[in-house]
Formats: C-alpha cells, sequence, structure tokens
C-alpha cells in the first residue's frame, strides 16, 4: 500500500514538475498566458471534485461490502460485485486516472495536460493489468476471473457514470 501512495506522490508531484519545466522551455508563453489559466483552472477545480466524489462512492462501496469480520482498514476480503462494481471492475482506478488531469488543468501545465497525463494514465491501466488484477486473482479464485470475463475493466457510458456519481 505505501509503495503504491509513494508512486501517486511521483505520478502528480513528477509530471507537474516535468509538465511545468517542458512548459517553461517550449511554451513559455503559454504558461504564463492569463486567457489559458482562467480555463483550465476551473476545469481542474471540476475535475478534481469528481476525483473526490468518485473516491468516496467507490471507497464506501468497498467499506459496506468488502469487508467481514476484523480486518484492517483499506483491506477487502469479499469480492463485491454490487453498486458499481456491477458496471466495472475497478471504478476507483477510472476516477485516480483522472487525478493527473485534473492537476494538470489546475496548474495550467499544457505538456502535463496533453503528453504527461495520458502517459501516466497508460501506466496505471498496465499497473492494473500487471499488479492489480492477479492480485485480485490470488485473492479470491475463480470468483474473480468469471467476474473479468462479466465485467469490463472500465465502462463509459451513461448509466456506469450515472452509477459511479451516485450519492451513496
Amino acid at each position: 500500500m505505501i509503495v503504491r501512495i509513494i508512486v501517486w506522490i511521483i505520478f502528480l508531484f513528477g509530471g507537474a514538475f516535468l509538465g511545468v519545466w517542458i512548459d517553461l522551455h517550449l511554451f513559455g508563453n503559454i504558461f504564463f498566458n492569463l486567457v489559458f489559466h482562467l480555463f483550465t483552472l476551473p476545469a481542474g477545480i471540476f475535475l478534481l471534485n469528481l476525483v473526490f466524489k468518485i473516491s468516496k462512492n467507490t471507497g464506501r462501496t468497498l467499506a459496506k461490502y468488502g469487508r467481514e469480520g476484523n480486518i484492517p482498514r483499506m483491506q477487502t476480503n469479499k469480492l463485491v460485485r454490487t453498486g458499481i462494481y456491477a458496471y466495472m471492475r475497478h471504478p476507483m482506478h477510472l476516477g485516480l486516472m483522472l487525478f493527473p488531469v485534473s492537476i494538470a488543468l489546475i496548474i495550467g501545465s499544457l505538456s502535463f495536460l496533453i503528453i504527461i497525463s495520458p502517459l501516466e494514465i497508460l501506466l496505471m491501466i498496465i499497473l492494473i493489468k500487471l499488479l492489480e488484477e492477479p492480485e485480485a486473482i490470488k485473492k479470491f479464485g475463480q470468483d474473480y476471473i468469471n467476474y473479468m470475463k462479466t465485467v469490463p475493466m472500465f465502462c463509459l457510458k451513461p448509466e456506469c457514470i450515472k452509477e459511479l456519481l451516485k450519492k451513496y
């Protein structure tokens, strides 16, 4: 868990630093453009609010249905297939993928937005496939394999987004 948090911090701060550095060296004029920031800042704040709402909703669902007995906080021992987890396997990760994009918009870094954030999102998807899913298969066995066959990793259909943002 600690390693994953460190990776997130590196993604956000490293991406922001690199994005600003690239902006200043390649797109200096846009980084200091007030009009650009007037558009990106509200969009970034809106997106960041969505990230927090998605994290809160998915976290509550996992806490309510994914825990049985006395286990450590933020751990699950039951496969959750209700709520948003009936529509997609990784709704919290979908929300977290928007985190770098929201930070890029808030700081107004064009390079972070169009180069670094997409690369970080791709890396997150790779990490989910290589780390998260094998861990879930190890933890839940054939139940998770069957779940993978019937529920997509992510779902962007309107009913999925509605469920994702629904107040719990």
